[in-house]
């Protein structure tokens, strides 16, 4: 499956989670990374197969998931 032209779900890459299209990078590992402090041009020295276009989409896909999530608050 295709998301956002960008991002692939299949079961027989990297078990099924979210990566960039045609590769391996998790969009996991990218958001991981920028949260640890790397630069976009961190990421795109260390993995050459990703373009900014990919890490932005990476951005607005985690985004689009935690839109979606349901946090159920148990009273105090």
């Amino acid at each position: 499956m295709t998301i956002f032209n960008r991002i692939e779900i299949n079961p027989d890459v990297a078990l099924g989670k979210p990566v960039i299209r045609g590769t391996r990078i998790p969009v996991e590992l990218l958001l991981r990374k920028l949260g640890e402090g790397a630069t976009e041009d961190d990421l795109l020295d260390a993995y050459p197969r990703l373009t900014h276009a990919d890490i932005k989409t990476a951005l607005t896909y985690a985004a689009a998931a935690l839109s979606h999530e349901t946090i159920l608050l148990q009273p105090a």
